[in-house]
C-alpha cells in the first residue's frame, strides 16, 4: 500500500511541475547564433527558412512535407492556382521546391524552383511586385539562379544550353524552352561548354568578385565562327556568361500546365543588366572564378621558363597579343607586358581588380602581350609594336574609333623596358651601337636588312598616350650581371632570324663593325647587364612627347628608397626622370603586380586618363 501511495505522489508531483512549467520560452543565445536563425534558408544550411515554416504551418503541410515533400508541394501549387496564397508566399514555394530537389526531387523541382521564384519576382500583377528591400527578393534572385543552374545540368559539370527547343518534366507540368541559336554567338565567336562557376572553389587571389543580380552566372569557351575574322580573343580563355530564363503570362501558363520560356545568354563583358516588365534588373556574374578556371590550365605556367629559353621560331605561329573579350569600339586598350622568365597570367591580380572595378570596366578593354624572354630586348619590342599596330589596324582600318588611340601600355621589369621602347625615337642611335656605317652603305640580304630596320630604328607609336614603369631596370639589373645569369644566357636559342643576321653582320668588313666581335645575338641578360651598350642607350632617350609616363618602384625595405632594390632591381635603375608620377611601394620583392598599392595606383592613373583627352 505504501508503495502504491509513493508512486501516486510521484506522479502528481510530475504533473504539478508540467503544469507549472510555461509552455513558451525565450532564451539569451549568441549574436552570431541570433543571426544564423534569422538568416538561416534551403540554400545557406538546408533547412528552411522561418517564413517558409509559417507557410507550412498556415497551409498545416508541416507534418506532410515531412513526410511526403512531393505531395505537400502539390497541395500548395493547387492553393496557387486557386488564389489561396498571398504574393510572397511564392518564394516559400520555390525554396521548398529547391529544398525537395536537392534532397532527390533533381531537375523537375529545381525548375520549379526557377518557376516560382520568377513568378515572384515578375508577377502578372503589377501591384503585387515586390519591394526592393523585402529580404525576400534577394532569396527568390538566389533561388532561381540555382534552380536553373542545376536545372539545366547534364551530369556533374556542364551545363546544357543547345540551341533549339526542348522539353523539361515538372512536378505540375512542362516547360518547353526555346533558346535561338543567335543566344550562342558572341561578337563572331560560338559560345561553348558551359559550366557552373558558382561551385567553384577559387584559390590564390587575395578577392573574389561576384557581380549580384539575376540569371545563373556560367562560364563558357570561345570558339572562332567559320568565316568570321579572328580578333584578339584568347582561344583558351574562359569567358563569365549569365543564363536567364524568361517567362511570361504566368498565371495562365501554370493553370494550363504547358509553360513556354525563352532562354537567354548573355555574355559577362557586354549587357550588365535587362530589361523586364519595364525594369532594369542586373545580371549576376562570376568574374573572378572565370579568370580562375581559365589559368588552372598547368600549360600556361609550364611555357614560362620554356619561353625564357627558346627562340621566337616556336613561338611565332601563334598570337602574342590576345584580349579577355572581344573588341569593342570605346573602349580604350590597356596592353599588359609581362617580364623575364613570366608570362600573362603574372598580371591576374591586377587585372582581376581593374576589370571588376566599374568605373573602369564600362570604358577599357585589357590586351595581354606575351613573347620569349630570353630574346634580344629590341627584337621583343619590335613584335609588341608590330602587334599593337596590326591591331589597331585590323580592328579599326577606318580609323573611326578614337579610343584605339588612347592606350596605355603596362610593362614590368623587362617589360617596362619593351613599353618604353612604344613611346621614344631612337633614330639611329641604336644602330650605331652595331655599325659605323649606314645600314644602307652594308651589303645583306634584303630580309635581314629589313629586320634591322624594323628592330634598331623605333618611332613612337602614335596611338599610345600613357606608359606605365613596373619594377623596370631602366638602367639595368644588377642580378643580369651576376655570374649565374650570365651562365643562364648561354642556354637561351636565339631566334632562327636573329641567327642568320648574326652570321651576315659577323662577314661585314671590320671597319664597318662598332663592337670589336661578334659572339653571337645578344640575349635579354645581355641587353639588361648595367654597363651594356643597349640599356645605356635606351636609358638615355626621353619619353616622346604627347606621352604621359608614370613608374612604380618596389623596394624591400622603409623609406627613402635611395640605396635599396627590390631583389632583382635597384632603385636608383628603376627611378628615371621625365615621369608624371613615381610611387615607391615599400616592403615588396620584384613581382609588385598583386601589391594593394600598385593596384590603387594603376586605378589611379587609369582613372586619371578618363579625364584626360
Amino acid at each position: 500500500m505504501t508503495r502504491v501511495l509513493f508512486a501516486a505522489l510521484l506522479c502528481c508531483t510530475g504533473l504539478l511541475a508540467t503544469a507549472c512549467a510555461p509552455p513558451f520560452q525565450a532564451r539569451h543565445v549568441s549574436a552570431r547564433e541570433a543571426r544564423k536563425q534569422v538568416t538561416s534558408n534551403a540554400l545557406t544550411t538546408g533547412e528552411i527558412s522561418r517564413r517558409t515554416h509559417n507557410l507550412l504551418y498556415d497551409q498545416d503541410l508541416v507534418e506532410r512535407y515531412d513526410d511526403d515533400p512531393a505531395g505537400a508541394l502539390a497541395v500548395l501549387h493547387t492553393a496557387l492556382l486557386a488564389g489561396r496564397l498571398r504574393p510572397e508566399h511564392t518564394v516559400g514555394l520555390a525554396e521548398l521546391a529547391f529544398r525537395h530537389a536537392e534532397n532527390g526531387g533533381g531537375s523537375p523541382y529545381y525548375l520549379a524552383t526557377a518557376v516560382y521564384a520568377w513568378a515572384y519576382l515578375f508577377p502578372d500583377d503589377k501591384s503585387a511586385i515586390p519591394d526592393n528591400f523585402e529580404p525576400r527578393v534577394r532569396l527568390a534572385c538566389e533561388l532561381y539562379n540555382r534552380g536553373l543552374t542545376e536545372g539545366l545540368k547534364q551530369g556533374d559539370d556542364n551545363v546544357d544550353l543547345r540551341a533549339g527547343s526542348w522539353s523539361y518534366p515538372l512536378p505540375f507540368g512542362t516547360l518547353v524552352v526555346t533558346l535561338d541559336p543567335e543566344a550562342l554567338t558572341w561578337s563572331g565567336h560560338h559560345l561553348t561548354s558551359f559550366f557552373p562557376l558558382a561551385e567553384l572553389e577559387v584559390k590564390g587571389f587575395p578577392t573574389y568578385y561576384r557581380w549580384a543580380g539575376l540569371g545563373a552566372p556560367l562560364g563558357a569557351g570561345v570558339a572562332p565562327r567559320e568565316g568570321k575574322d579572328q580578333d584578339l580573343l584568347a582561344r583558351r580563355a574562359r569567358v563569365p556568361v549569365t543564363a536567364i530564363l524568361r517567362l511570361s503570362d504566368l498565371s495562365h501558363q501554370l493553370r494550363d500546365g504547358r509553360l513556354q520560356a525563352a532562354l537567354e545568354v548573355y555574355p559577362g563583358y557586354g549587357e550588365e543588366t535587362i530589361t523586364v516588365q519595364n525594369r532594369q534588373v542586373p545580371l549576376e556574374a562570376e568574374p573572378t572564378a572565370a579568370i580562375a578556371y581559365t589559368l588552372a590550365q598547368t600549360q600556361i605556367w609550364k611555357m614560362e621558363m620554356t619561353g625564357f629559353l627558346r627562340g621566337m621560331g616556336v613561338i611565332e605561329a601563334r598570337a602574342q597579343l590576345v584580349s579577355t573579350r572581344p573588341y569593342r569600339p570605346g573602349l580604350i586598350p590597356v596592353v599588359f607586358v609581362h617580364g623575364t622568365g613570366s608570362s600573362a597570367a603574372r598580371w591576374a591580380e591586377l587585372y582581376n581588380e581593374l576589370d571588376n572595378d566599374r568605373r573602369l570596366h564600362s570604358h577599357y578593354q585589357f590586351w595581354f602581350f606575351s613573347y620569349e624572354t630570353g630574346n634580344p630586348i629590341l627584337y621583343s619590342a619590335m613584335k609588341l609594336r608590330e602587334s599593337l599596330t596590326n591591331a589597331v589596324q585590323q580592328l579599326d582600318p577606318q580609323g573611326r574609333d578614337p579610343a584605339l588611340r588612347r592606350m596605355v601600355v603596362i610593362g614590368h621589369s623587362q617589360g617596362g623596358m619593351l613599353t618604353k621602347l612604344t613611346a621614344v625615337e631612337s633614330g639611329d642611335a641604336f644602330w650605331n651601337n652595331v655599325s659605323r656605317r649606314p645600314l644602307d652603305e652594308l651589303r645583306m640580304s634584303d630580309e635581314t636588312r629589313d629586320l634591322l630596320r624594323r628592330a634598331m630604328f623605333v618611332h613612337p607609336l602614335p596611338f599610345v598616350r600613357r606608359v606605365i614603369f613596373l619594377a623596370t631596370p631602366q638602367h639595368g639589373s644588377y642580378v643580369a650581371g651576376s655570374w649565374l645569369a650570365q651562365q643562364a644566357a648561354r642556354l637561351i636559342k636565339a631566334p632562327i632570324a636573329l641567327t642568320k643576321f648574326t652570321k651576315e653582320v659577323a662577314t661585314l668588313d671590320k671597319d664597318a663593325l662598332a663592337v670589336e666581335r661578334l659572339r653571337g645575338a645578344p640575349t635579354a641578360v645581355d641587353n639588361m647587364t648595367p654597363g651594356n651598350r643597349f640599356v645605356k642607350t635606351l636609358a638615355s632617350l626621353p619619353i616622346a612627347p604627347g606621352v604621359a609616363a608614370h613608374s612604380i618602384i618596389p623596394v624591400k625595405g622603409d623609406l627613402p628608397p635611395q640605396g635599396q632594390n627590390d631583389g632583382v632591381v635597384e632603385y636608383d635603375s628603376a627611378h628615371i626622370d621625365g615621369v608624371e608620377s613615381e610611387v615607391v611601394v615599400t616592403h615588396q620583392a620584384h613581382s609588385c603586380q598583386a601589391n594593394p598599392h600598385t593596384i590603387a595606383e594603376v586605378r589611379r592613373i587609369l582613372l586619371e586618363n578618363l579625364d584626360t583627352p
